[in-house]
């Protein structure tokens, strides 16, 4: 069994999300996905259709509205009810680049049921460069394009009130790890 589906049905979850939701994330998602393809197809064992595929994907959660925490949760529980635990894991670590929902900013907007339920999910998830590359791309990819990645963590920052420093940090070390990995600067790759 693939845990994603293909790009056509893909583009077409994302399409009936924005049309419950729409909103900036949509293009935010569409440029998480197509930096995530460029890098993924220049590093050796990522594929860059699956990369695609989860980048379009990783804040379908957000089809259930305006929200923050809930954004992680709808899109976890919805990508799991579709039977595409790939996308699941990632609509979860997207958010959780030190792996901990100690350093989160989002408002809990979900019941402590929801909540206790996410952070059991998030223990038992294991990261792999896919997760990874979802969390650069997320990091550097605006409605409008790619960014800076300090530009965009500012932008955060600014939206959300704060920025953990471990968070940034860790951001700032996943921009090194795929710049070694693809022995290329990263927004070169993305900005073709």
């Amino acid at each position: 069994m693939i845990g994603y589906p293909e790009r056509n049905e893909a583009i077409r979850i994302l399409t009936e999300a924005e049309q419950l939701n729409p909103g900036l994330w949509v293009d935010h998602s569409k440029n998480v996905a197509k930096c995530a393809e460029a890098i993924a197809n220049a590093c050796e064992g990522l594929d860059g259709e699956k990369a695609y595929i989860l980048g379009l994907l990783h804040d379908v959660g957000r089809r259930a509205g305006v929200g923050q925490l809930m954004h992680v949760y709808y899109g976890w529980k919805y990508m799991l009810e579709l039977g595409y635990p790939d996308v699941a894991r990632v609509c979860l670590s997207h958010s959780y680049n030190t792996h901990s929902m100690d350093d989160d900013m989002a408002v809990c907007d979900i019941t402590e049921e929801q909540n206790s339920e996410l952070k059991d999910a998030l223990e038992e998830c294991v990261y792999d460069d896919y997760d990874l590359l979802i969390q650069l791309c997320d990091s550097i990819s605006m409605a409008e394009g790619v960014v800076d990645i300090c530009v965009r963590m500012s932008d955060i920052k600014r939206r959300y009130g704060s920025y953990p420093q471990a968070k940034w940090d860790k951001n700032l070390y996943l921009l090194d790890y795929f710049n070694k990995k693809t022995g290329k600067d990263i927004y070169e790759i993305c900005r073709r």
